[in-house]
């Protein structure tokens, strides 16, 4: 009898103070079972919750990131439903948004979720032959983890109905054009570019990075009035800590600075 695949998951590993957090179901197009939503959602929170890792590469195996869900295994007989553990950073991020960069790779098909998760990341780098479809429509649904507001604010009005209402699928250079990627990279390469991302924004100031982070955000949610009210526990955020100290003295002695995340 022919071996019977393993089940799919999401691993992560640590690489200095990146937290590489990859997708693992190659054999079906890395489509997600509900384990898996779990696994990413706990990758997500330790490197939310772990001082030491200060930025996330979000990746897949094979040659496609994700074709989306596993129907079957959430919708079917006896589906079992994926579960979030309560104050965990979701999947999705929309119940909580994680503190730290991430920086996503994808090539091949990413569909769907696949689209909705990358959303929800920084930054995000593409093979040549990436493939994108936000075709829940063409099922008879919709986009239910971010894909339609998101899309808004990556792309703006009139792209983001294009391919909304469109349900077509698009390529690298299109996602490029509108702006839900930042890079296109050979085949092959798109994992490599986004640890060497990762590792230029881990050299910087992790407090005041997270902080960047945290302001953009907040103007996204609730707009500039909300920024600007914010700017005194921003500032309180990174003055006076020791990686201000640390890049203050770094410049003035013309060496590349040391951080600590303190």
């Amino acid at each position: 009898m022919p071996e019977e695949a393993p089940p799919g998951r999401v691993y992560h590993e640590r690489v200095g103070h990146i937290l590489k957090i990859v997708i693992d179901n190659v054999t079906r197009r890395n489509s997600f079972i509900p384990e898996m939503t779990e696994q990413v959602s706990e990758a997500l929170t330790l490197l939310d919750r772990d001082p030491d890792l200060w930025v996330g590469v979000l990746c897949a195996e094979g040659g496609h990131f994700t074709a989306g869900l596993d129907m079957p295994k959430f919708f079917g007989p006896g589906a079992k439903p994926a579960q979030t553990p309560e104050g965990n950073v979701d999947m999705f991020q929309l119940a909580k948004m994680c503190r730290k960069p991430i920086v996503a790779a994808v090539q091949g098909i990413t569909y769907t979720i696949g689209i909705e998760m990358v959303l929800a990341c920084d930054i995000v780098i593409a093979a040549e032959d990436a493939r994108f479809c936000q075709m829940e429509a063409k099922r008879g649904l919709a986009p239910l983890a971010g894909g339609n507001f998101r899309f808004l604010t990556r792309m703006g009005w009139g792209d983001a109905m294009y391919h909304l209402l469109l349900v077509d699928e698009f390529g690298a250079a299109e996602a490029h054009r509108i702006g839900l990627v930042q890079e296109v990279v050979p085949a092959g390469q798109q994992v490599d570019r986004a640890m060497e991302l990762a590792e230029i924004i881990a050299s910087n100031a992790p407090l005041g990075i997270q902080v960047t982070k945290a302001t953009a955000r907040k103007f996204w949610e609730a707009g500039e009035a909300a920024a600007i009210a914010a700017l005194p526990e921003i500032r309180a955020a990174v003055m006076g800590t020791e990686d201000m100290q640390e890049g203050m003295r770094s410049f003035m002695e013309r060496r590349p600075a040391v951080f600590k995340g303190k």
